[in-house]
């Protein structure tokens, strides 16, 4: 069996600045509105996100049916299971807007991981788990401050009563760092390392499988075990999709929570 290997490289897709045969606009306002793969695939989902809860929801019905019952479906799940859960009723339907886009918007951007063509997340380069992070960081401040008022909820947030006065010189920095700074970044961190590894082990076992067919005639059976792992990494990739987009929604539901109650530290 003959054929030729080839080597994956990283550096198109994680490190774009190194090069440009991918990216259009490149030359259009010094740049900035440059579009590589991965942005191609973020503004594709991100339509894709759009036109179906548009088409779904264009002439609700009283008793749902087809496209309307799954996304009314999907919707009843982030709110009980994440909004009301965590948060109760009353503020679990009031922050259901933000924990809702931020659950559709991981979830989305996750799923190009195991399609044909597209094969990774946006999410696996830092730029859309920075966003995400974001909004919940400000909705998480906005729900404080709203509550008590932004001083005293930064007082409420990073000062623990009863303790020895002399303490409060350390204790306040490190609360302060883990409430305010910590959170948003462990969000972020989090979602993109987990699609970056993924790619990376996906990458390395349909790489080794090239290999061992191509270049290793001898070892044409490892090829096909190296492949049977590369199918079922996939699988597994698939409830990851799903479960980081949860895990994703229902942290930003839990700092809410926190905030909300920040007198009660």
């Amino acid at each position: 069996m003959k054929g030729e290997f080839h080597p994956p490289n990283l550096d198109q897709e994680f490190f774009p600045g190194e090069y440009y045969g991918d990216i259009i606009f490149n030359e259009f306002a010094n740049g900035w509105f440059a579009l590589d793969r991965f942005m191609l695939i973020r503004l594709l989902m991100a339509a894709l996100l759009v036109v179906i809860f548009a088409v779904a929801m264009r002439n609700p019905k009283l008793v749902p049916s087809g496209l309307q019952n799954v996304v009314e479906y999907a919707l009843d799940f982030v709110r009980v299971h994440i909004a009301e859960d965590i948060l109760g009723k009353k503020e679990g339907r009031r922050f259901l807007p933000v924990i809702a886009t931020i659950f559709f918007a991981v979830l989305f951007m996750n799923i190009p991981a195991i399609i044909p063509g597209m094969n990774v997340s946006p999410n696996s380069r830092i730029g859309m788990p920075i966003a995400l992070a974001a909004l919940g960081y400000v909705t998480m401040i906005y729900a404080g401050a709203k509550r008590y008022g932004f001083g005293k909820f930064i007082k409420s947030s990073v000062v623990i009563p009863n303790i020895p006065p002399a303490l409060h010189i350390l204790v306040v920095p490190i609360e302060f760092f883990s409430t305010f700074i910590m959170r948003p970044v462990t969000l972020a961190l989090r979602l993109m390392a987990n699609f970056l590894a993924g790619h990376l082990i996906l990458v390395l076992l349909f790489s080794a499988t090239n290999f061992f067919v191509w270049q290793m005639n001898g070892w044409t059976l490892m090829g096909g075990v190296t492949q049977l792992v590369a199918v079922l990494f996939t699988v597994y990739e698939c409830i990851i999709i799903f479960l980081q987009a949860y895990i994703f929604a229902l942290l930003v539901a839990v700092y809410i929570e926190l905030s909300l109650n920040a007198d009660a530290h």
